[in-house]
């Protein structure tokens, strides 16, 4: 009797040890910013954060920044993979894939980060992506604020100035822009920047301030031509598997920290982020040219309608027949989202 007793508690303690160990899940999350980054401590570690204590310690969220477990421009795959079982990344570094997302990059949709991510979050919620993002389960969308163009030497204050100079471009639809304007547009993700420019590869790039000042970039260019010629527009997006896996209420947890309440977050962060980028840029006396209105500025209109409605009927001819209905609904959004919009970009 006192032999089955023991087995019986020895059993019932194997058995809770594995229940426990089974409800504590790891998720592992990619992403490029630096870990030093308030992008990094603000938006992701303060998420993961929430979601630890929220399931009460259930789930574990592993940060991987820098680019450590995936590269940016694979972040996504390597999350629908399961590699990453959280990805968040940049949706232009993977080329092609997310063209109606990236509709919410043209110039003149949104005029801050936290508009940006508000119209971003609003479209996805109304399904006007269609099944961009069907092979993983999305958590929240976000945006940079305007990006202007930066330059180590050359004072640029219309197109023509750009002519022949080598500027990274964040993504295709900016790229396509930067040509038309005489630039020779290089592609590369954000973190393989300041070593280009430091080596003389790259005469200039087209960035947010936010960029400029988390990845130091301040340091190489001294001219700044603050024309909003596009928004980069990003995705956090989890494994559809490993979210299946979850228990109902770790599900929960995972679900009450989506959407546009993260959404608005981060806008918030990366607005705050624009405001110090530009302060440094002042206060090293750098130059620093504003177009008001370049939508509207006779040097730089045609250029940047040329470059809207390029993208839009590109989309058109390869059977996105909804484009030009995406991009007014970005715009329609943007008058909803404007109100929410706690603060402005830096001007």
């Amino acid at each position: 009797m006192k032999r089955t007793l023991t087995r019986c508690l020895l059993a019932l303690s194997i058995a809770g040890v594995a229940t426990a160990a089974h409800s504590e899940t790891t998720l592992r999350m990619s992403h490029f910013w630096p870990g030093a980054s308030a992008i990094n401590k603000d938006i992701f570690e303060a998420w993961a954060k929430t979601i630890e204590e929220e399931s009460n310690g259930e789930l574990r969220v592993q940060n991987f920044p820098s680019q450590t477990l995936s590269k940016a421009d694979d972040t996504y795959e390597a999350t629908v993979k399961g590699i990453a079982d959280i990805g968040i990344t940049a949706q232009g570094y993977t080329a092609g894939r997310f063209p109606l997302s990236q509709i919410v990059e043209l110039p003149g949709v949104a005029e801050s980060a936290p508009e940006g991510a508000c119209i971003m979050q609003t479209l996805y919620n109304e399904g006007q992506f269609g099944d961009e993002y069907k092979d993983s389960r999305v958590l929240f969308m976000f945006t940079t604020g305007p990006g202007y163009i930066h330059t180590s030497e050359t004072d640029v204050q219309t197109p023509e100035d750009l002519q022949g100079l080598r500027i990274r471009r964040p993504t295709a639809v900016a790229g396509n822009m930067l040509e038309n304007m005489g630039a020779q547009p290089v592609g590369m993700p954000a973190p393989d920047i300041y070593t280009s420019m430091q080596r003389g590869v790259l005469d200039g790039l087209s960035f947010p301030w936010e960029g400029m000042k988390v990845f130091r970039l301040n340091e190489l260019a001294n001219y700044h031509t603050q024309v909003p010629f596009y928004t980069l527009v990003f995705v956090a997006t989890m494994n559809e598997k490993t979210y299946q896996r979850l228990t109902p209420q770790q599900q929960a947890v995972i679900d009450a920290n989506s959407g546009m309440k993260w959404a608005e977050n981060a806008g918030e962060v990366f607005n705050r982020l624009d405001q110090a980028g530009k302060q440094e840029a002042e206060e090293a006396g750098h130059t620093i040219r504003v177009i008001d209105n370049p939508l509207e500025n006779p040097d730089w209109q045609a250029p940047l309608e040329q470059g809207i409605e390029t993208y839009l009927s590109g989309l058109e001819e390869r059977g996105l027949d909804q484009a030009h209905d995406v991009y007014q609904a970005a715009l329609d959004a943007k008058q909803s989202c404007a109100a929410q919009s706690s603060s402005t970009p830096a001007s």
